[in-house]
């Protein structure tokens, strides 16, 4: 009877609890101060690296980025600083689901991105359900481009990731 009492459980629960937030503080705490701040270059390399991964590398001439997770593309739009592209050169382009709401959705990346909704493009609205998404606990705000269309520097972001392949592939010497 003793270990089904509902006030020893919510206790172990707190205690768990505790003990899981003081791990993931330490953590948190160990893996800032081994990054630390990060300098131009860092974020030079972190941008070509985070283009890589998720940004647009077909469309001639688009410098595009495209993801669900604010933070990322408020890295990207920081990126683009350092090549002196200013947040009035760039578009939105959203793609949202049916049953969104969706002028909720383009208030929210506009305050997240501090990009006036004049620079929106007009959303992609899918006929389709947000519950049919497996991966629905994400943002849920529906996925957001952000493009700045120039040809010079889509060309040196390909000669850059194309250097860093080749670098990155290389075979150590001994």
């Amino acid at each position: 009877m003793r270990d089904n009492s509902p006030i020893r459980i919510k206790n172990y629960k707190n205690t768990v609890k505790i003990r899981n937030k003081n791990h993931i503080d330490k953590v948190y705490k160990k893996v800032s101060k081994d990054i630390g701040l990060f300098s131009k270059r860092d974020l030079f390399i972190a941008g070509m690296f985070l283009y890589w991964g998720e940004g647009t590398k077909t469309q001639e001439a688009m410098v595009t980025l495209t993801n669900t997770n604010p933070a990322m593309l408020k890295l990207y739009i920081k990126w683009l600083g350092l090549f002196n592209v200013r947040r009035k050169d760039l578009k939105v382009k959203l793609h949202l689901y049916s049953d969104m709401n969706i002028n909720e959705s383009v208030i929210f990346w506009s305050k997240e991105l501090r990009i006036p909704i004049n620079q929106f493009c007009k959303p992609y609205i899918k006929k389709s359900s947000l519950k049919s998404i497996s991966y629905k606990k994400g943002f849920g705000k529906g996925t957001c481009s952000v493009i700045f269309g120039s040809k010079p520097l889509w060309e040196y972001i390909m000669f850059g990731l194309k250097y860093i392949g080749e670098v990155c592939n290389k075979e150590p010497r001994p």
